[in-house]
Protein backbone atom coordinates (compact mmCIF):
# COMPACT_ATOMS: atom_id res chain seq x y z
CA UNK A 1 0.00 0.00 0.00
CA UNK A 2 1.38 3.39 -0.99
CA UNK A 3 0.21 6.89 -1.73
CA UNK A 4 -0.53 5.54 -5.17
CA UNK A 5 -3.49 3.68 -3.69
CA UNK A 6 -4.98 6.70 -2.01
CA UNK A 7 -7.73 8.38 -3.98
CA UNK A 8 -6.48 11.90 -4.57
CA UNK A 9 -10.06 13.18 -4.36
CA UNK A 10 -10.55 11.77 -0.88
CA UNK A 11 -7.14 11.88 0.78
CA UNK A 12 -8.21 10.10 3.96
CA UNK A 13 -7.43 6.52 4.89
CA UNK A 14 -8.20 4.31 7.88
CA UNK A 15 -5.97 2.66 10.48
CA UNK A 16 -5.81 -0.71 8.63
CA UNK A 17 -4.69 1.06 5.46
CA UNK A 18 -2.02 3.05 7.29
CA UNK A 19 -0.83 -0.14 9.00
CA UNK A 20 -0.62 -1.86 5.62
CA UNK A 21 1.47 1.05 4.37
CA UNK A 22 3.96 0.55 7.22
CA UNK A 23 4.15 -3.22 6.74
CA UNK A 24 4.35 -2.88 2.97
CA UNK A 25 7.11 -0.30 3.23
CA UNK A 26 9.25 -2.46 5.53
CA UNK A 27 8.78 -5.89 3.96
CA UNK A 28 10.68 -5.54 0.72
CA UNK A 29 13.86 -7.27 -0.36
CA UNK A 30 15.63 -7.27 3.00
CA UNK A 31 13.73 -10.18 4.54
CA UNK A 32 14.87 -12.49 1.72
CA UNK A 33 18.51 -11.64 2.45
CA UNK A 34 18.55 -12.11 6.23
CA UNK A 35 19.86 -15.72 6.56
CA UNK A 36 23.14 -15.02 4.73
CA UNK A 37 23.72 -11.53 6.19
CA UNK A 38 23.35 -12.92 9.71
CA UNK A 39 25.22 -16.13 8.88
CA UNK A 40 28.25 -14.16 7.71
CA UNK A 41 28.43 -12.22 10.98
CA UNK A 42 27.12 -14.32 13.85
CA UNK A 43 25.45 -17.41 15.28
CA UNK A 44 22.23 -17.75 17.23
CA UNK A 45 23.45 -15.95 20.37
CA UNK A 46 24.68 -12.94 18.42
CA UNK A 47 21.47 -12.90 16.37
CA UNK A 48 19.37 -12.85 19.55
CA UNK A 49 21.46 -9.94 20.87
CA UNK A 50 21.20 -8.13 17.53
CA UNK A 51 17.43 -8.47 17.29
CA UNK A 52 17.05 -7.47 20.94
CA UNK A 53 19.05 -4.30 20.32
CA UNK A 54 17.41 -3.58 16.97
CA UNK A 55 13.94 -4.48 18.21
CA UNK A 56 14.17 -2.34 21.35
CA UNK A 57 15.83 0.55 19.53
CA UNK A 58 13.47 0.54 16.59
CA UNK A 59 10.48 0.15 18.90
CA UNK A 60 11.59 3.30 20.69
CA UNK A 61 11.94 4.98 17.31
CA UNK A 62 8.43 3.80 16.43
CA UNK A 63 7.19 5.30 19.69
CA UNK A 64 9.00 8.53 18.79
CA UNK A 65 7.07 8.77 15.53
CA UNK A 66 3.89 7.95 17.44
CA UNK A 67 4.49 10.74 19.98
CA UNK A 68 5.51 13.26 17.33
CA UNK A 69 2.46 12.50 15.22
CA UNK A 70 0.23 13.26 18.21
CA UNK A 71 2.09 16.26 19.64
CA UNK A 72 2.96 17.91 16.34
CA UNK A 73 -0.07 17.25 14.11
CA UNK A 74 0.80 20.26 11.95
CA UNK A 75 4.04 18.60 10.83
CA UNK A 76 2.61 16.26 8.21
CA UNK A 77 5.67 15.74 5.98
CA UNK A 78 7.31 13.11 8.19
CA UNK A 79 11.00 13.00 8.99
CA UNK A 80 11.95 16.14 7.07
CA UNK A 81 9.43 18.29 8.92
CA UNK A 82 10.65 17.14 12.34
CA UNK A 83 14.29 17.87 11.55
CA UNK A 84 13.49 21.35 10.19
CA UNK A 85 11.28 22.27 13.15
CA UNK A 86 13.87 21.09 15.63
CA UNK A 87 17.17 22.16 14.14
CA UNK A 88 16.63 24.70 11.36
CA UNK A 89 16.10 24.90 7.64
CA UNK A 90 19.43 23.52 6.39
CA UNK A 91 19.38 20.58 8.78
CA UNK A 92 15.80 19.86 7.76
CA UNK A 93 16.78 20.06 4.11
CA UNK A 94 19.60 17.56 4.67
CA UNK A 95 17.20 15.22 6.42
CA UNK A 96 14.90 15.26 3.38
CA UNK A 97 17.77 15.02 0.91
CA UNK A 98 19.50 12.23 2.83
CA UNK A 99 16.34 10.20 3.16
CA UNK A 100 15.64 10.71 -0.53
CA UNK A 101 19.16 9.53 -1.42
CA UNK A 102 18.67 6.54 0.88
CA UNK A 103 15.45 5.61 -0.92
CA UNK A 104 17.24 5.85 -4.28
CA UNK A 105 20.14 3.70 -3.03
CA UNK A 106 17.62 1.13 -1.80
CA UNK A 107 15.96 1.15 -5.21
CA UNK A 108 19.35 0.53 -6.80
CA UNK A 109 19.84 -2.52 -4.58
CA UNK A 110 16.49 -3.82 -5.80
CA UNK A 111 17.71 -3.89 -9.40
CA UNK A 112 20.91 -5.67 -8.39
CA UNK A 113 18.86 -8.34 -6.61
CA UNK A 114 16.41 -8.68 -9.52
CA UNK A 115 19.21 -9.17 -12.04
CA UNK A 116 21.07 -11.68 -9.84
CA UNK A 117 17.84 -13.61 -9.21
CA UNK A 118 16.93 -13.71 -12.91
CA UNK A 119 20.43 -14.95 -13.72
CA UNK A 120 20.15 -17.82 -11.22
CA UNK A 121 16.59 -18.73 -12.23
CA UNK A 122 17.27 -18.75 -15.97
CA UNK A 123 21.02 -19.27 -16.44
CA UNK A 124 20.59 -20.32 -20.07
CA UNK A 125 18.61 -17.20 -20.97
CA UNK A 126 20.58 -14.72 -18.84
CA UNK A 127 24.16 -16.02 -18.60
CA UNK A 128 25.71 -12.53 -18.40
CA UNK A 129 23.75 -11.03 -15.50
CA UNK A 130 26.14 -12.44 -12.90
CA UNK A 131 25.71 -10.96 -9.43
CA UNK A 132 23.58 -8.13 -10.80
CA UNK A 133 26.41 -5.63 -11.33
CA UNK A 134 27.81 -6.71 -14.70
CA UNK A 135 27.66 -4.26 -17.60
CA UNK A 136 24.77 -6.17 -19.19
CA UNK A 137 22.90 -6.26 -15.86
CA UNK A 138 23.35 -2.50 -15.47
CA UNK A 139 22.05 -1.89 -19.00
CA UNK A 140 18.97 -4.07 -18.43
CA UNK A 141 18.37 -2.46 -15.03
CA UNK A 142 18.61 0.99 -16.60
CA UNK A 143 15.91 0.09 -19.08
CA UNK A 144 13.76 -1.06 -16.16
CA UNK A 145 14.34 2.20 -14.27
CA UNK A 146 13.01 4.32 -17.11
CA UNK A 147 10.13 1.95 -17.92
CA UNK A 148 8.91 2.35 -14.34
CA UNK A 149 9.40 6.09 -14.65
CA UNK A 150 7.11 6.10 -17.68
CA UNK A 151 4.56 3.89 -15.89
CA UNK A 152 4.30 6.26 -12.93
CA UNK A 153 4.09 9.30 -15.20
CA UNK A 154 0.98 7.78 -16.75
CA UNK A 155 -0.72 7.96 -13.37
CA UNK A 156 -1.03 6.14 -10.09
CA UNK A 157 -3.85 3.75 -11.03
CA UNK A 158 -1.60 1.32 -12.92
CA UNK A 159 1.03 1.62 -10.20
CA UNK A 160 -1.50 0.64 -7.53
CA UNK A 161 -2.44 -2.55 -9.40
CA UNK A 162 1.20 -3.66 -9.58
CA UNK A 163 1.72 -2.92 -5.90
CA UNK A 164 -1.30 -4.99 -4.81
CA UNK A 165 -0.05 -7.96 -6.82
CA UNK A 166 3.43 -7.56 -5.31
CA UNK A 167 2.02 -7.44 -1.77
CA UNK A 168 0.45 -10.88 -2.12
CA UNK A 169 3.50 -12.21 -3.98
CA UNK A 170 5.86 -11.42 -1.13
CA UNK A 171 3.63 -12.44 1.77
CA UNK A 172 2.82 -15.94 0.45
CA UNK A 173 6.40 -17.25 0.01
CA UNK A 174 7.53 -15.67 3.29
CA UNK A 175 4.74 -17.35 5.26
CA UNK A 176 5.35 -20.66 3.47
CA UNK A 177 9.06 -20.38 4.27
CA UNK A 178 8.41 -19.80 7.98
CA UNK A 179 5.93 -22.68 8.29
CA UNK A 180 8.08 -25.21 6.37
CA UNK A 181 11.37 -24.30 8.03
CA UNK A 182 9.85 -24.30 11.53
CA UNK A 183 8.43 -27.80 10.88
CA UNK A 184 11.84 -28.98 9.61
CA UNK A 185 13.64 -27.38 12.58
CA UNK A 186 16.47 -29.52 14.06
CA UNK A 187 17.53 -28.80 17.61
CA UNK A 188 21.05 -30.18 17.16
CA UNK A 189 21.70 -27.94 14.14
CA UNK A 190 20.38 -24.93 16.07
CA UNK A 191 22.57 -25.60 19.12
CA UNK A 192 25.58 -26.20 16.86
CA UNK A 193 25.08 -22.71 15.46
CA UNK A 194 24.48 -21.12 18.85
CA UNK A 195 27.78 -19.36 19.55
CA UNK A 196 28.90 -18.72 16.00
CA UNK A 197 32.15 -17.11 14.97
CA UNK A 198 35.33 -18.77 16.20
CA UNK A 199 33.70 -20.30 19.27
CA UNK A 200 34.71 -17.39 21.50
CA UNK A 201 32.00 -17.20 24.11
CA UNK A 202 32.96 -13.78 25.55
CA UNK A 203 30.44 -10.96 25.64
CA UNK A 204 32.83 -8.71 23.72
CA UNK A 205 32.99 -11.24 20.89
CA UNK A 206 29.22 -11.64 20.81
CA UNK A 207 28.77 -7.86 20.82
CA UNK A 208 31.12 -7.48 17.85
CA UNK A 209 29.22 -10.20 16.02
CA UNK A 210 25.92 -8.46 16.73
CA UNK A 211 27.33 -5.07 15.73
CA UNK A 212 28.15 -6.49 12.31
CA UNK A 213 24.44 -7.05 11.65
CA UNK A 214 23.26 -3.56 12.60
CA UNK A 215 23.16 -2.06 9.11
CA UNK A 216 21.06 -4.87 7.69
CA UNK A 217 18.61 -4.50 10.59
CA UNK A 218 18.30 -0.79 9.74
CA UNK A 219 17.76 -1.67 6.09
CA UNK A 220 14.97 -4.15 6.77
CA UNK A 221 13.21 -1.74 9.13
CA UNK A 222 13.31 1.16 6.70
CA UNK A 223 9.73 2.19 6.14
CA UNK A 224 8.96 2.40 9.84
CA UNK A 225 8.24 6.06 9.19
CA UNK A 226 5.86 5.17 6.34
CA UNK A 227 2.73 6.24 8.18
CA UNK A 228 4.36 9.53 9.17
CA UNK A 229 5.36 10.31 5.58
CA UNK A 230 1.73 9.93 4.53
CA UNK A 231 0.23 11.28 7.75
CA UNK A 232 -1.63 13.98 5.86
CA UNK A 233 -3.87 11.22 4.41
CA UNK A 234 -4.97 9.81 7.80
CA UNK A 235 -8.62 10.06 8.85
CA UNK A 236 -7.54 10.32 12.49
CA UNK A 237 -4.21 11.81 13.48
CA UNK A 238 -3.74 9.32 16.33
CA UNK A 239 -3.97 6.47 13.79
CA UNK A 240 -0.52 7.43 12.45
CA UNK A 241 1.22 6.40 15.66
CA UNK A 242 -0.89 3.29 16.13
CA UNK A 243 -0.18 2.12 12.59
CA UNK A 244 3.55 2.64 13.09
CA UNK A 245 3.71 0.53 16.26
CA UNK A 246 1.36 -2.24 15.09
CA UNK A 247 3.15 -2.54 11.77
CA UNK A 248 6.55 -2.59 13.47
CA UNK A 249 5.65 -5.41 15.88
CA UNK A 250 4.21 -7.54 13.08
CA UNK A 251 7.28 -7.08 10.89
CA UNK A 252 9.75 -7.68 13.76
CA UNK A 253 8.10 -11.04 14.40
CA UNK A 254 8.54 -12.03 10.75
CA UNK A 255 12.19 -10.96 10.63
CA UNK A 256 13.10 -12.84 13.81
CA UNK A 257 11.33 -16.01 12.68
CA UNK A 258 13.07 -15.98 9.30
CA UNK A 259 16.49 -15.44 10.87
CA UNK A 260 16.34 -17.82 13.81
CA UNK A 261 14.52 -20.66 12.05
CA UNK A 262 17.23 -20.69 9.37
CA UNK A 263 19.81 -21.57 12.05
CA UNK A 264 17.75 -24.67 12.75
CA UNK A 265 18.10 -26.23 9.29
CA UNK A 266 21.54 -25.14 7.97
CA UNK A 267 24.99 -24.78 9.47
CA UNK A 268 26.18 -21.20 9.91
CA UNK A 269 29.01 -21.73 7.43
CA UNK A 270 26.47 -22.84 4.81
CA UNK A 271 24.28 -19.84 5.51
CA UNK A 272 27.29 -17.54 5.14
CA UNK A 273 28.13 -19.08 1.77
CA UNK A 274 24.60 -19.08 0.35
CA UNK A 275 23.90 -16.97 -2.71
CA UNK A 276 21.39 -14.19 -2.32
CA UNK A 277 18.45 -14.31 -1.89
CA UNK A 278 19.59 -16.72 0.80
CA UNK A 279 16.04 -17.63 1.85
CA UNK A 280 15.94 -19.59 -1.41
CA UNK A 281 18.96 -21.68 -0.41
CA UNK A 282 17.52 -22.37 3.04
CA UNK A 283 14.17 -23.53 1.69
CA UNK A 284 15.85 -25.58 -1.03
CA UNK A 285 17.85 -27.42 1.63
CA UNK A 286 14.55 -28.54 3.17
CA UNK A 287 12.20 -29.24 0.25
CA UNK A 288 14.42 -29.36 -2.84
CA UNK A 289 14.73 -27.16 -5.96
CA UNK A 290 11.09 -26.07 -6.08
CA UNK A 291 11.60 -24.21 -2.81
CA UNK A 292 14.35 -22.13 -4.37
CA UNK A 293 12.21 -21.35 -7.42
CA UNK A 294 9.28 -20.31 -5.19
CA UNK A 295 11.37 -17.85 -3.22
CA UNK A 296 13.15 -16.41 -6.25
CA UNK A 297 9.93 -15.84 -8.17
CA UNK A 298 8.46 -14.23 -5.06
CA UNK A 299 11.56 -12.06 -4.73
CA UNK A 300 11.32 -10.71 -8.27
CA UNK A 301 7.65 -9.76 -7.99
CA UNK A 302 8.08 -8.48 -4.43
CA UNK A 303 11.09 -6.35 -5.25
CA UNK A 304 9.41 -4.84 -8.29
CA UNK A 305 6.55 -3.80 -6.01
CA UNK A 306 8.96 -2.46 -3.41
CA UNK A 307 10.79 -0.52 -6.11
CA UNK A 308 7.53 1.06 -7.17
CA UNK A 309 6.55 1.95 -3.59
CA UNK A 310 9.93 3.50 -2.77
CA UNK A 311 10.07 5.40 -6.05
CA UNK A 312 6.77 7.01 -5.11
CA UNK A 313 8.06 7.70 -1.61
CA UNK A 314 11.30 9.19 -2.96
CA UNK A 315 9.29 11.53 -5.17
CA UNK A 316 7.05 12.46 -2.24
CA UNK A 317 10.12 13.32 -0.10
CA UNK A 318 11.19 15.93 -2.69
CA UNK A 319 7.69 17.02 -3.65
CA UNK A 320 6.45 17.95 -0.15
CA UNK A 321 9.39 20.27 0.75
CA UNK A 322 9.09 21.84 -2.72
CA UNK A 323 5.44 22.66 -2.02
CA UNK A 324 6.56 24.65 1.02
CA UNK A 325 9.54 26.20 -0.85
CA UNK A 326 12.13 24.27 1.17
CA UNK A 327 13.19 22.59 -2.06
CA UNK A 328 13.34 24.35 -5.45
CA UNK A 329 9.89 25.00 -6.85
CA UNK A 330 10.49 23.02 -10.03
CA UNK A 331 10.30 19.83 -7.93
CA UNK A 332 6.64 20.53 -7.11
CA UNK A 333 5.52 20.46 -10.75
CA UNK A 334 2.94 17.79 -11.61
CA UNK A 335 1.90 16.50 -15.00
CA UNK A 336 -1.69 16.12 -16.18
CA UNK A 337 -1.92 12.74 -14.41
CA UNK A 338 -0.95 14.20 -11.03
CA UNK A 339 2.55 12.68 -11.03
CA UNK A 340 5.40 14.85 -9.63
CA UNK A 341 7.36 14.65 -12.87
CA UNK A 342 10.57 16.51 -11.94
CA UNK A 343 10.87 14.77 -8.57
CA UNK A 344 10.52 11.44 -10.38
CA UNK A 345 13.18 12.44 -12.91
CA UNK A 346 15.63 13.19 -10.10
CA UNK A 347 14.90 9.89 -8.36
CA UNK A 348 15.37 7.88 -11.55
CA UNK A 349 18.49 9.86 -12.38
CA UNK A 350 20.21 9.10 -9.08
CA UNK A 351 19.33 5.40 -9.37
CA UNK A 352 20.88 5.47 -12.85
CA UNK A 353 24.11 7.01 -11.55
CA UNK A 354 24.35 4.50 -8.69
CA UNK A 355 23.80 1.61 -11.11
CA UNK A 356 26.77 2.78 -13.18
CA UNK A 357 28.88 3.06 -10.01
CA UNK A 358 28.14 -0.59 -9.19
CA UNK A 359 30.13 -1.75 -12.22
CA UNK A 360 33.21 -0.89 -10.13
CA UNK A 361 31.97 -2.58 -6.95
CA UNK A 362 33.30 -5.88 -5.61
CA UNK A 363 30.13 -6.74 -3.68
CA UNK A 364 27.40 -4.65 -5.23
CA UNK A 365 24.38 -5.86 -3.28
CA UNK A 366 25.86 -5.69 0.22
CA UNK A 367 27.50 -2.33 -0.52
CA UNK A 368 24.24 -0.76 -1.69
CA UNK A 369 22.27 -2.24 1.21
CA UNK A 370 24.72 -0.76 3.71
CA UNK A 371 24.81 2.62 1.93
CA UNK A 372 21.01 2.73 1.99
CA UNK A 373 20.97 2.15 5.74
CA UNK A 374 23.82 4.59 6.42
CA UNK A 375 22.09 7.41 4.54
CA UNK A 376 18.91 6.90 6.58
CA UNK A 377 20.67 7.10 9.95
CA UNK A 378 21.02 10.89 10.11
CA UNK A 379 17.31 11.54 9.35
CA UNK A 380 16.33 8.98 12.01
CA UNK A 381 18.75 10.54 14.50
CA UNK A 382 17.33 14.02 13.88
CA UNK A 383 13.75 12.84 14.39
CA UNK A 384 14.68 11.19 17.70
CA UNK A 385 16.67 14.26 18.69
CA UNK A 386 13.70 16.51 18.01
CA UNK A 387 11.46 14.38 20.21
CA UNK A 388 14.06 14.63 22.98
CA UNK A 389 14.29 18.40 22.50
CA UNK A 390 10.52 18.75 22.94
CA UNK A 391 10.67 17.01 26.32
CA UNK A 392 13.62 19.18 27.44
CA UNK A 393 11.99 22.47 26.39
CA UNK A 394 8.55 21.19 27.52
CA UNK A 395 7.05 22.37 24.25
CA UNK A 396 3.58 20.76 23.78
CA UNK A 397 3.77 19.40 27.36
CA UNK A 398 1.58 21.99 29.07
CA UNK A 399 -1.30 19.51 29.29
CA UNK A 400 -0.33 18.43 32.81
CA UNK A 401 0.69 14.93 31.79
CA UNK A 402 4.06 13.52 32.85
CA UNK A 403 6.75 13.95 30.23
CA UNK A 404 9.11 11.41 31.82
CA UNK A 405 7.95 8.42 29.71
CA UNK A 406 8.35 10.43 26.51
CA UNK A 407 11.77 11.70 27.62
CA UNK A 408 12.97 8.15 28.30
CA UNK A 409 11.66 6.93 24.93
CA UNK A 410 13.26 9.82 23.04
CA UNK A 411 16.57 9.47 24.91
CA UNK A 412 16.79 5.72 24.18
CA UNK A 413 15.89 6.28 20.52
CA UNK A 414 18.54 9.01 20.24
CA UNK A 415 21.19 6.84 21.88
CA UNK A 416 20.25 3.91 19.65
CA UNK A 417 20.58 5.92 16.44
CA UNK A 418 23.91 7.33 17.64
CA UNK A 419 25.06 3.75 18.24
CA UNK A 420 23.99 2.87 14.69
CA UNK A 421 26.12 5.71 13.32
CA UNK A 422 29.06 4.24 15.24
CA UNK A 423 28.27 0.71 14.06
CA UNK A 424 28.08 1.90 10.43
CA UNK A 425 31.70 3.01 10.57
CA UNK A 426 33.52 6.04 9.18
CA UNK A 427 33.63 4.67 5.64
CA UNK A 428 29.87 4.69 5.22
CA UNK A 429 29.59 8.10 6.88
CA UNK A 430 32.15 9.59 4.49
CA UNK A 431 30.47 7.99 1.49
CA UNK A 432 27.18 9.49 2.66
CA UNK A 433 28.81 12.93 2.71
CA UNK A 434 29.66 12.53 -1.00
CA UNK A 435 25.92 12.44 -1.68
CA UNK A 436 24.95 15.05 0.92
CA UNK A 437 27.40 17.73 -0.27
CA UNK A 438 25.96 18.39 -3.77
CA UNK A 439 22.51 18.71 -2.24
CA UNK A 440 23.49 22.18 -1.06
CA UNK A 441 23.02 23.36 -4.66
CA UNK A 442 19.31 22.59 -4.41
CA UNK A 443 19.18 24.28 -1.00
CA UNK A 444 20.84 27.41 -2.39
CA UNK A 445 18.37 27.49 -5.29
CA UNK A 446 15.39 27.21 -2.92
CA UNK A 447 16.71 29.95 -0.63
CA UNK A 448 17.39 32.32 -3.54
CA UNK A 449 13.86 31.77 -4.85
CA UNK A 450 12.54 32.95 -1.49
CA UNK A 451 14.98 35.86 -1.25
CA UNK A 452 16.58 34.45 1.91
CA UNK A 453 20.16 34.24 3.10
CA UNK A 454 21.57 30.85 2.09
CA UNK A 455 23.38 29.90 5.32
CA UNK A 456 23.52 31.13 8.88
CA UNK A 457 27.05 30.97 10.38
CA UNK A 458 26.23 27.66 12.09
CA UNK A 459 24.79 26.23 8.87
CA UNK A 460 27.84 27.35 6.91
CA UNK A 461 30.01 25.48 9.43
CA UNK A 462 27.87 22.38 9.01
CA UNK A 463 28.15 22.64 5.24
CA UNK A 464 31.94 22.87 5.63
CA UNK A 465 31.99 19.68 7.71
CA UNK A 466 29.93 17.87 5.06
CA UNK A 467 32.26 19.05 2.29
CA UNK A 468 35.31 17.88 4.26
CA UNK A 469 33.61 14.52 4.77
CA UNK A 470 32.91 14.29 1.03
CA UNK A 471 36.57 15.08 0.25
CA UNK A 472 37.62 12.39 2.72
CA UNK A 473 35.25 9.92 1.09
CA UNK A 474 36.49 10.64 -2.43
CA UNK A 475 40.11 10.44 -1.23
CA UNK A 476 39.39 7.08 0.42
CA UNK A 477 37.90 5.73 -2.79
CA UNK A 478 40.88 6.91 -4.85
CA UNK A 479 43.49 5.50 -2.46
CA UNK A 480 41.58 2.27 -1.85
CA UNK A 481 41.14 2.99 1.86
CA UNK A 482 37.38 2.74 1.31
CA UNK A 483 36.23 -0.33 -0.59
CA UNK A 484 32.95 -0.58 -2.47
Amino acid sequence: MTAAEIDVRDNKVSLPTLTAMVIGSMIGSGVFLLPRRFGVETGVAGALIAWTIAGAGMLMLAFVFQRLATRKPDLDAGIYAYARAGFGDYVGFNSAFGFWASACAGNTSYWVLIMATLGSLFPALFPTLGDGSTVIAVVVSSVGVWLFFYLILRGVKEAAIINRIATFAKIIPILMFIVIVVIAFKADVFTGNFWGGDGNYSWSSLFEQAKGTMLITVFVFMGIEGASVYSRFAKKREDVGKATVIGFLAVLSVFMLVTLSSYGVMAQSDLAGAAQPSMAAVLESVVGPWGSVLIRVGVIISVLGAYLAWTLMAAEILYLPAKSDDMPRFLSRENSNGAPVNALVMAAGLVQLLLILLVFSDNALDFMLDLTAALALIPYLLAAGYALKLTITRETYSDGKSLVPDMVIAAVATFYTLFLVYAAGWDHLLLSCILYAPGALLYRMARKQRGLQVFTPAEAALFGVIVLGAIGGISGLITGAIQI
